[in-house]
């Protein structure tokens, strides 16, 4: 039975949700309705625009989505800004009047983080992986103040930093809108506490920063081999259909593509490492042509083969040291 104090301290959290959330949204110019794609019965995504981030897109490069179940919704991925939060709101409204139950972020990545504060406002509880939310503390905060010189205030006018309501370490079922759908970790892999989310019932998978479809996966927080281990796992998975991070919905198809060029990257970084090459040559000449009609082939691929190509003259010159140390 619910007490009078706490239907009072009950009533007096939703006026104070209600009063911050008309503060915030009577500043923000309404946002329309974001595109809903339905790629299963129940199950949406919202696609982002290809290329970089820059004030013709808005930031909004990054897939996002939700899945339906009977009694709610999981949202998955909440957009790059408060007014991208609050589109694709707006896209689930107009889908379903059924209550947004939590708002899932799959990893750390501008795109992805920033529309939390639209959920937030309407009192919708953010879960993320503990490393992926300590990722975001570390800087984020920088993230966004880029963000915003970028993009200007009107784009990013109500945006902040959030903190998680829940963060989690293992992968684990969502039970709360009458339909399994399960959060999936493998360990550190494109990035710290990067998770994949699957719908059971349909087999379609939000594959987050794990898999991305003809653009060039980012490497720079990732566990090279922890990533290989966990596109393994996915490609065991009863999976019809993928929503990747960017790019569009696409087949299992998509997790041999982006092992292929992973594999490919580490072959030809090791080969430039071995050669002798000036790290100052390396984009130039970390050429990969069977990638080369891929979504930011010209900078995340060159960024990527810096990267990878310190990271292994640093385990080189680890290996070389424990070689030359005297024996005791």
């Amino acid at each position: 039975m619910l007490r009078l104090g706490d239907l009072l301290l009950a009533t007096t959290a939703t006026i104070g949700t209600a009063l911050l959330a008309g503060m915030v949204s009577a500043a923000v110019p309404i946002e329309a309705p974001a595109r809903a794609v339905e790629v299963a019965a129940g199950v949406y995504m919202v696609p982002g625009a290809p290329g970089e981030v820059d004030t013709d897109n808005l930031g909004r490069v990054g897939n996002a989505g939700f899945i339906v179940g009977e009694t709610g919704v999981v949202a998955i991925d909440t957009g790059t800004s408060y007014r991208h939060g609050a589109a694709l709101l707006a896209a689930i409204r107009h889908v379903t009047d059924k209550p947004v139950r939590l708002a899932l972020v799959t990893h750390t990545r501008q795109e992805f983080l920033f529309g939390a504060t639209a959920f937030r406002e309407q009192a919708i509880p953010i879960h993320m992986h503990r490393l992926a939310a300590g990722l975001m503390r570390s800087r984020c905060e920088r993230c966004l103040s880029t963000l915003k010189k970028l993009l200007g205030d009107e784009a990013m006018q109500g945006t902040a930093m959030f903190k998680p309501d829940r963060e989690f370490e293992q992968s684990h079922t969502i039970d709360t809108v009458g339909r399994p759908i399960r959060v999936l970790y493998f360990g550190h892999s494109s990035g710290p506490g990067d998770v994949a989310v699957l719908d059971q019932r349909s087999g379609v998978l939000f594959a987050g920063g794990l898999l991305d479809a003809l653009r060039i996966p980012d490497v720079q927080d990732a566990d090279i081999e922890g990533w290989e281990l966990a596109l393994q796992a996915l490609r065991a998975l009863p999976l019809t259909a993928i929503v990747p991070g960017h790019g569009p919905v696409a087949s299992v198809k998509v997790i041999d593509e982006v092992e292929g060029y992973l594999a490919q990257l580490q072959v030809r970084v090791l080969a430039l490492l071995q050669a002798g090459t000036a790290l100052s040559e390396v984009p130039d000449a970390a050429a990969l042509p069977a990638f080369a009609g891929w979504d930011q082939y010209d900078t995340i691929h060159r960024r990527n083969a810096s990267i990878l190509f310190v990271h292994h003259e640093r385990e080189q010159m680890v290996r070389q040291a424990g070689a030359d140390a005297p024996k005791p």
